[in-house]
């Protein structure tokens, strides 16, 4: 079968660390040519080491997703190095889960949500669509979140912010008119992305575990202390619980691994038994 990925230039943001880190590797290792953008610098140099040293091809220019400018020179660094940007892929984000009762704490932090969840994804189109369009054809992939689905208690902000992560994806599709494709990716609960490290409150994850809520917090810290040994943590069995976040960058390379006239619209990516009621 033909393989869509190899030779693909593929632009990721949040590349220094994380699940953007993982994107690049995977990418990089079907053969893609990997420019990746982040604000730590540090990060971003290793991500290229170890794309590079299992013998793909990256680099990396610090970016700042909240500044159009800095998105745009890190289009064009794919460009000019490659030729094209064939793939757009809004990965850096921030989950900063509170209720409005924390907003003495909070609002720092929902703001910097606002503008890397939202603005960050907004500039990423920009910076893209012109090249894109010029070329006849791109793809955008957008990190979503089932978050975005449905307002729940303790993820106004957060929430907010995927949702409109939908509706910007949605409406560049149709604006775009196929010449650039666009899959919005929702991933559920990740804790070894490191996301979760944003949250303020702990006690605001109910919102997306409702009444499952203490089942879930003994699954988890049972799995923590190395205390499960079951169906779980076996992604071959319905009871799995805890996504790896292998499985969403997977699904992020079936979606480029279309021909160009296919796309992937919407993708959500669960455990089987993850809990979440969203």
């Amino acid at each position: 079968m033909t393989d869509h990925v190899k030779g693909k230039t593929i632009v990721v943001t949040g590349g220094a660390g994380g699940f953007g880190r993982l994107i690049c590797l995977k990418a990089a290792a079907r053969g893609a040519n990997i420019i990746c953008g982040d604000v730590n610098e540090d990060g971003l140099a290793e991500t290229v080491r170890l794309v590079t040293e299992a013998g793909g091809t990256a680099s990396a220019k610090k970016t700042d997703v909240t500044d159009l400018a800095a998105m745009k020179a890190l289009v064009q660094h794919a460009v000019d190095r490659h030729g094209a940007i064939d793939v757009m892929i809004n990965n850096a984000g921030i989950m900063p889960l509170a209720f409005f009762s924390d907003h003495e704490a909070a609002v720092p932090a929902w703001s910097k949500c606002i503008d890397i969840n939202i603005k960050g994804v907004m500039n990423g189109i920009v910076a893209a669509y012109d090249p894109m369009m010029a070329q006849g054809r791109g793809h955008v992939i957008n990190i979503s979140s089932i978050y975005g689905n449905f307002p729940v208690v303790g993820a106004a902000v957060y929430g907010a912010t995927k949702s409109a992560v939908n509706f910007l994806s949605e409406s560049l599709r149709v604006e775009a008119a196929g010449k650039i494709k666009v899959t919005i990716v929702k991933p559920t609960g990740v804790p070894a992305t490191g996301l979760g490290t944003g949250v303020l409150n702990p006690e605001a994850v109910v919102g997306i575990l409702g009444q499952n809520t203490p089942a879930y917090i003994g699954t988890m810290t049972a799995i923590m202390e190395g205390k499960v040994q079951d169906g779980r943590v076996d992604p071959d069995s319905t009871a799995y619980a805890v996504l790896d976040p292998g499985y969403i960058a997977d699904a992020v390379m079936t979606a480029i691994d279309q021909p160009w006239g296919v796309s992937l619209g919407d993708i959500t990516v669960r455990a089987a038994g993850d809990a979440y009621i969203l």
